[in-house]
């Protein structure tokens, strides 16, 4: 009788354990890796070659959403999205553009100027915490624009914003998802249009 009430104990603490398990695994924080076309904007070139500089911070980007509770809830990876974004934009804006690893490589091309673009803030407003019908995502850069020596031309912030209702989609990580790529896309209309307005940008453009 007792070799079988042990047995009872220690099959149901191995279900135990594996509940546990279970439950643990479900608690995992869930990844949204970004991902959606862009299409090129349909304007003037301008007549200059621009290198372009994506940092490891833009290339890596990731934004940790948590719950009310503080536990890691989603880990949305945009850098790939961004990076595809202006790959996209730039080409339809520059007459030449080329991607450099670094500054001393920019300026042994002998290129007008190079781009940075920086990521300083990233927002993420879901349905469950806002009592609202979408999903909407804020994203807050920095527009740099240096001479190949790395000498100021221009600094400007650019902000851009997407939603999505629910019912749109079958899951969180979709919606997510769609309205990551709405704003991107609100993002290259902004910046195409608004480049040469920035004052920095037009006074630039009228001494070259």
């Amino acid at each position: 009788m007792k070799r079988d009430q042990d047995t009872g104990f220690f099959g149901a603490r191995q279900i135990l354990l594996v509940l546990l398990a279970l439950a643990l695994a479900n608690c995992g924080v869930n990844n949204v890796t970004i991902e959606g076309n862009f299409p090129t904007p349909n304007i003037s070139k301008m007549p200059l070659d621009v290198a372009v500089y994506y940092d490891d911070a833009l290339k890596e980007f990731s934004y940790l959403e948590y719950s009310e509770t503080g536990r890691e809830e989603y880990n949305i990876e945009s850098g790939q999205s961004h990076i595809e974004l202006f790959n996209a934009v730039l080409p339809a804006m520059f007459d030449s553009v080329v991607e450099v690893s670094s500054m001393e490589e920019a300026q042994a091309l002998g290129v007008d100027a190079v781009f940075m673009p920086l990521i300083e803030e990233f927002q993420l407003a879901l349905p469950a915490k806002t009592r609202l019908d979408v999903y909407e995502i804020w994203i807050k850069y920095n527009m740099r624009l240096v001479t190949p020596e790395g000498d100021y031309i221009a600094d400007w912030v650019l902000t851009s914003y997407g939603k999505t209702p629910t019912e749109n989609f079958r899951s969180v990580e979709a919606a997510i998802n769609d309205a990551a790529i709405v704003a991107l896309r609100d993002l290259a209309s902004s910046f195409s249009l608004s480049f040469n307005q920035v004052p920095e940008v037009r006074d630039w453009l009228a001494s070259l």
